[in-house]
């Protein structure tokens, strides 16, 4: 099976992408190249323009664990062979057909040296975190990956009819008086969205994916193969009809925000509402992630960290057994300070 190769144009040895500084090392005889010293490698100018063709398929590697189902795509050069998701290593080679090949990526800037000083500020003064969370074997297992996601970009038009009140309060010497006017109301407007983000897989956690970003879409660069050396890339398993269904919906409830907003009424009782949707378009693309998953009493951990921004994310539990010890040592100072006191008094 053809497999897309990213070769070095002087000794001929496989390149990794640098997100650092934005090219592409060999580690044998230390050349250095952009994307557009690639395209002038014969060989990898005729990959790289293969795959901007929709009628033409990707030929990628496929790893499908045997454990959790996990489909994990990657390019040739990839060197973690694990499964991301529950570390099974079943591979199974597939092609990555044309309808998975993404329009846009943004490229990793934060390197793996990045992400691990990272996770470990996350750890840092944390006494009661388990031991598992600090062994070299562990973090060294960070992994670069890309995220598949669908960017939905619409104009939108929203209508909001309710009821307002207007409250009025006086008093007099002896009463209390309170006037209230009730109005109908109707707000129109037309939003314009731009990037509305959705995960594109199913395998992860929605919320880890909200809380790392967001991502600087002006950062989006065309899909270049060659940007997958060195990490996993995902394919996506959440169809664009559904991913479109979700970001229509979170489009629309901020449109009935925006226009309940704008209402100055003591109180506003919305009654009916619509919108109507007057242009969209849905791009899928590649956004970078490193993670890292622990296992902790039968139990995984996932860390994640945007590998444009750097912002990590993740829950650390508590070790019973530190938290234990520590008790122990807290009850012992106590008891010794207290004899002390005591004996001296």
């Amino acid at each position: 099976m053809k497999t897309v190769n990213h070769k070095c144009p002087n000794c001929n040895a496989n390149l990794k992408y640098n997100p650092k500084n934005k090219n592409w090392k060999c580690e044998y005889c230390g050349g250095a190249f952009t994307l557009k010293d690639l395209k002038k490698n014969k060989e990898n100018y005729d990959k790289a323009e293969a795959l901007k063709k929709k009628s033409e398929n990707v030929e990628m590697d496929e790893y499908f664990c045997q454990d959790c189902g996990a489909k994990i795509i990657a390019s040739k050069n990839t060197s973690a062979t694990f499964c991301v998701y529950c570390k099974n290593t079943a591979i199974l080679k597939n092609r990555l057909t044309d309808e998975f090949s993404p329009s846009k990526i943004i490229p990793f800037t934060k390197t793996k040296e990045d992400a691990i000083e990272a996770f470990k500020k996350v750890g840092k003064n944390k006494i009661l975190m388990p031991k598992e969370f600090t062994l070299p074997k562990n973090i060294e297992e960070l992994t670069g990956i890309y995220i598949p996601f669908w960017l939905y970009t619409g104009k939108i038009k929203s209508k909001i009819v309710g009821k307002g009140n207007k409250v009025r309060t006086w008093s007099t010497s002896d009463y209390i008086y309170t006037e209230t006017d009730v109005y109908s109301i109707e707000r129109n407007g037309e939003f314009k969205f731009n990037n509305i983000p959705v995960d594109g897989s199913v395998r992860f956690n929605d919320a880890i994916m909200n809380s790392i970003e967001p991502f600087d879409y002006k950062e989006l660069s065309d899909f270049d193969a060659s940007y997958l050396s060195g990490f996993l890339a995902e394919k996506y398993d959440v169809e664009a009809n559904e991913a479109k269904k979700i970001s229509i919906d979170r489009a629309m409830e901020t449109c009935y925000n925006d226009l309940c907003n704008t209402v100055n009424f003591s109180s506003f009782v919305p009654e009916d509402k619509s919108s109507e949707v007057i242009e969209e378009k849905i791009n899928y693309v590649l956004l970078p992630v490193w993670m890292v998953n622990i296992k902790y009493n039968e139990k995984l951990y996932t860390f994640a960290m945007n590998g444009q921004t750097g912002k990590m994310i993740g829950d650390i539990p508590y070790s019973k057994k530190k938290a234990f010890l520590l008790w122990v040592i807290i009850f012992i100072i106590s008891f010794v300070s207290l004899a002390i006191i005591t004996y001296f008094i």
